[in-house]
C-alpha cells in the first residue's frame, strides 16, 4: 500500500527525510527544505535588506542548491538582496574547467551576474603547476588557503557586503572532528559560526545558510528539482585529510543519524578555560589579509613555491618571517632542512 505524505496527508510520499524520518511528497519536501533554510537565515539575521551578496559557486550540488534556494527565498520572502555568482578557477584540467561550464549554465538559468577569478591571475600559479612541484600529499593545503583568499579578493572586486558558501551540516561536522583530531582549539572555537565577521583589509563576512542542511537532503533536493550540477570529485582530493573525518562521520551517522547535529552542537557549545593562550588575529605585513602571524598562510605558501621550497608554508617556520619580509636569503642549512621533506 502506498505511503501517504505525513505533511499534506494527500499526495503519495516520494521520499523519507534523512534528517527527520518523515515521509513526504516532493512538494512538501521542497517547501520544508526551503523554509528550514529561511528559518536559519532569519534566526541568525544573516542578511540586511539592500545588501549585495556573492554566492560562492563551484558548480557542485551544494553551491547549485544554495544559489537556487536563495533566489527562491529572496523572491518569496522579499529579502531585497542583490545576488550574484562568484567562482574560483583553481586551474585543474579536466575538473574545474568542466565544472565552470556548469556554473555558466547556472548563470543563464538563474539570470545572475557571474565573476570568475583564477589562481593564475591572482598568484601566478595553477593547481596543476603546484601539484607538479609539491606532489599529492599536501596539495589540498595550498588549494584551501588560496581559495579562501581568492573568494575575498573576488568579493572586493565586486564590492559585495557578504559571501555565502554552500557548507552544509556534514561539512561543518567534519571540520569539528578534524580540529579535534588536530588539537586546533582556535579553529575549533570558530568553525561552527554561521557567519564570520570580516576582519582586516579585504576580509568579507562569510555566511553559511545551509549550515543545518544534511548533505543527503541537498542531494535529494537537487535530484527531484532536476538542478544542473557537476558531481565529479576533484582529481587531487582522494588523499585529503578531510576524507578520513568524512568516512568516520558516515560510520557514526549509520549507527546514529543525529550524530551530525550532535557533533555540530558540541562544537557550538565548546568553552575554553581561562588562561588558555589563543592566537591574536592581526593582518599580514605583506598583503594586509587577516593573519595571526607577520605573514599570512597564503603569502608563506606562495613564497615557498616561488623559492622552490614548498615546505616553507607547510611547517611552522615563523622564525623565518622576518627574513622573508626583509627579502633576505635563507642560509644553506635552512634551505637544506626545508628541502629534506617527503612530499
Amino acid at each position: 500500500m502506498p505511503v501517504v505524505c505525513s505533511c499534506c496527508a494527500q499526495a503519495r510520499a516520494m521520499l523519507k527525510r534523512p534528517k527527520t524520518g518523515h515521509s513526504l511528497c516532493r512538494e512538501c519536501f521542497f517547501w520544508a527544505f526551503e523554509e528550514e533554510v529561511h528559518e536559519t537565515i532569519v534566526s541568525a539575521s544573516l542578511f540586511t535588506r539592500g545588501e549585495t551578496v556573492a554566492i560562492g559557486a563551484s558548480g557542485g550540488k551544494d553551491s547549485t542548491v544554495l544559489a537556487h534556494v536563495l533566489k527562491v527565498l529572496n523572491d518569496r520572502h522579499h529579502y531585497g538582496l542583490k545576488l550574484l555568482l562568484l567562482s574560483v578557477d583553481e586551474g585543474i584540467t579536466g575538473y574545474r574547467d568542466d565544472s565552470l561550464e556548469t556554473v555558466r549554465r547556472n548563470q543563464r538559468q538563474y539570470e545572475l551576474p557571474l565573476k570568475i577569478v583564477s589562481y593564475e591571475e591572482l598568484y601566478g600559479w595553477t593547481m596543476d603547476a603546484i601539484v607538479k612541484q609539491v606532489g599529492l600529499k599536501n596539495n589540498c593545503t595550498f588549494c584551501g588557503v588560496f581559495r579562501r583568499q581568492a573568494l575575498d579578493r573576488g568579493a572586493m572586486m565586486l564590492k559585495v557586503d557578504k559571501i555565502c558558501t554552500g557548507h552544509n551540516a556534514d561539512d561543518i561536522a567534519e571540520t569539528v572532528l578534524m580540529n579535534v583530531l588536530r588539537g586546533d582549539i582556535a579553529r575549533l572555537r570558530r568553525c561552527t559560526a554561521i557567519c564570520t565577521s570580516g576582519e582586516g583589509e579585504g576580509a568579507v563576512p562569510r555566511c553559511k545558510p545551509l549550515k543545518y542542511a544534511y548533505e543527503k537532503e541537498i542531494v535529494l533536493y537537487a535530484y527531484f528539482k532536476r538542478l544542473d550540477y557537476f558531481s565529479t570529485e576533484c582529481i587531487y582530493s582522494p588523499n585529503a585529510y578531510r576524507g578520513h573525518a568524512r568516512a568516520f562521520l558516515k560510520d557514526l551517522e549509520a549507527v546514529r543519524p543525529s550524530a551530525i547535529m550532535d557533533v555540530i552542537h558540541s562544537g557550538e557549545n565548546l568553552s575554553v578555560r581561562e588562561g588558555v593562550r589563543m592566537p591574536v588575529q592581526g593582518t599580514c605585513n605583506r598583503c594586509g589579509y587577516i593573519s595571526s602571524q607577520a605573514l599570512c598562510k597564503s603569502c608563506m605558501l606562495l613564497e615557498g613555491l616561488n623559492r622552490g621550497l614548498p615546505r616553507l608554508g607547510i611547517g611552522k617556520h615563523h622564525r623565518l618571517h622576518g627574513k622573508i619580509l626583509a627579502q633576505q636569503p635563507l642560509t644553506l642549512d635552512e634551505e637544506r632542512k626545508l628541502k629534506a621533506v617527503d612530499f
